[in-house]
């Protein structure tokens, strides 16, 4: 696609910028009259309509941009709402001096009626020259446009993975939530059952001291017998069978409902021959079905606390994970941030993700940001689910070494292309595509890395990917490197 300034350079009439409007910009407002019409002379003038397109993402960036009127829009991405930041009158954009940006980084659109001044990069060298000035301001204004760019970039890129990690995290808590709310439904369904059955049981047919307390001892014997367990489905399946045929000669109500209860147990024939012949009908009739219920309500009731269970693991990991009530440096246990990631991220490993871990036993604890060593754990994992494709050995490995720790995500993927390697470190480098990936990059993590005095190596084969984190145990007592 071409540059649309360059393209248009040959429509737009040089010199008939009024000095006036220059003047108006902070960054030329000091100038001498004849320096500002030295640049009126040599800037292009270019008008928009609202919604005109000034230029689009990876156009050719040849031009120095002043905005003279109006307010220019640049987003990332075509077709999204996703705005990187807005230009307006007397503000500067494009290429500026020094700079090695080559193309431009959005899509950039006139929101109203707007008018630009574009000064090409063949006339920077004698700008500098003839108005040295400007070079500090126009360097100032770059780093000022980089940290900005820098900020926003991160904020995206954190929210993004935010937005991920909840998504999946909504669906790890919905299925015991929701495995909780289907057992409570049978569960005083089961509870009537079993009210229905006492009635009949105590009320139709006056019962001997012997048969209560042989009733009684049946249920919590019967609760304490563990079954065999099948070798397979098919032989629960011959269990149940044989349980119902068997309650079928006996003319108990609905067997087919009462068997699986009974075969999850050790209850078995000969067992319920002898209770039957200590009862009579209709006595062993009513008593059954209650004991029945009574074992579906333990199993439901069973079903509950480990469905509870893991809605408490699962919000005791991301209080955990994200550090919550907690100082921002602080002593954390690499083990256990580690495998709350894993907990966060375990809908990503059902689907053939077998995890390795290798932790040394007695790893000290390390003196960092919890939270952002979180988010570093999360970014390497996911790239490699998502370079196994969801399927393959995911290794996790710790060491202790001299004054740090290493920290090792490695799995068996395709490895990463030599093309590659050297740039996954760069500032927005992915290989991505759009809504693939946690948002966090490399690049987010390297800079984590760096603010706690760490270092980061790759190693990568076909079939063999690792990446390396060390840590030092104690922070150093002067600043982080500056970003």
């Amino acid at each position: 696609m071409a540059d649309n300034l360059t393209a248009a350079t040959a429509a737009w009439p040089k010199g008939s910028i009024p000095i006036a409007d220059l003047r108006k910009v902070e960054v030329f407002s000091d100038l001498s009259d004849e320096d500002l019409a030295w640049l009126a002379e040599r800037m292009e003038e270019r008008r928009f309509q609202t919604g005109e397109f000034m230029a689009h993402e990876g156009d050719p960036l040849n031009h120095l941009i002043t905005v003279l009127e109006g307010e220019i829009r640049i987003q990332r991405g075509t077709g999204t709402d996703e705005i990187i930041f807005t230009v307006t009158a007397g503000m500067i954009t494009g290429l500026l001096p020094y700079s090695r940006l080559k193309n431009f980084g959005g899509t950039s659109r006139a929101v109203h009626f707007t008018r630009v001044a574009a000064l090409h990069r063949d006339y920077f060298n004698d700008m500098l020259h003839r108005m040295p000035q400007l070079g500090q301001r126009l360097v100032s204004l770059m780093a000022d446009r980089i940290r900005e760019t820098s900020r926003i970039e991160t904020q995206r890129d954190k929210l993004a993975a935010l937005g991920k990690l909840s998504a999946g995290l909504a669906h790890e808590l919905n299925n015991p939530a929701a495995a909780a709310q289907r057992a409570t439904a049978s569960l005083r369904e089961t509870l009537e059952t079993v009210r229905e059955a006492s009635i009949k049981l105590f009320s139709k047919q006056p019962l001997t001291a012997e048969q209560q307390q042989m009733i009684i001892g049946f249920e919590r014997k019967a609760q304490q017998w563990v079954a065999p367990i099948p070798a397979d489905p098919l032989e629960q399946s011959d269990r149940e069978e044989r349980l119902s045929a068997w309650l079928e000669k006996r003319h108990v109500c609905d067997p087919w409902k009462i068997a699986p209860a009974l075969a999850d147990t050790g209850v078995d024939v000969p067992k319920l021959e002898y209770l039957a012949e200590k009862l009579g009908e209709p006595v062993f009739s009513y008593a059954l079905i209650r004991m029945a219920s009574l074992l579906t309500v333990g199993k439901l009731i069973e079903e509950i606390e480990i469905s509870t269970r893991r809605i408490s693991q699962l919000v005791n990991a991301v209080k955990e994970y994200s550090h919550m009530d907690q100082p921002s440096m602080q002593y954390v246990d690499l083990h256990q941030e580690l495998e709350n990631t894993l907990t966060i991220l375990h809908h990503r490993l059902k689907g053939g993700v077998n995890v390795v871990r290798t932790y040394e036993d007695g790893l000290p604890k390390i003196c960092a940001y919890g939270g952002e060593l979180n988010q570093i754990w999360t970014n390497l994992i996911s790239n490699a689910i998502e370079a196994m494709q969801g399927k393959g050995e995911l290794r996790v490995r710790t060491a202790h070494e001299l004054d740090r720790v290493l920290v090792e995500v490695g799995d068996n993927g395709p490895g990463i292309p030599a093309d590659v390697l050297p740039h996954i470190f760069d500032p927005f480098f992915t290989t991505k595509g759009v809504g693939e990936g946690t948002g966090l990059g490399l690049d987010a993590v390297a800079r984590i890395i760096r603010n706690h005095h760490g270092e980061i190596r790759v190693v990568s084969h076909p079939g063999d990917t690792r990446i390396q984190v060390y840590l030092p145990i104690e922070q150093p007592k002067t600043p982080p490197p500056a970003e």
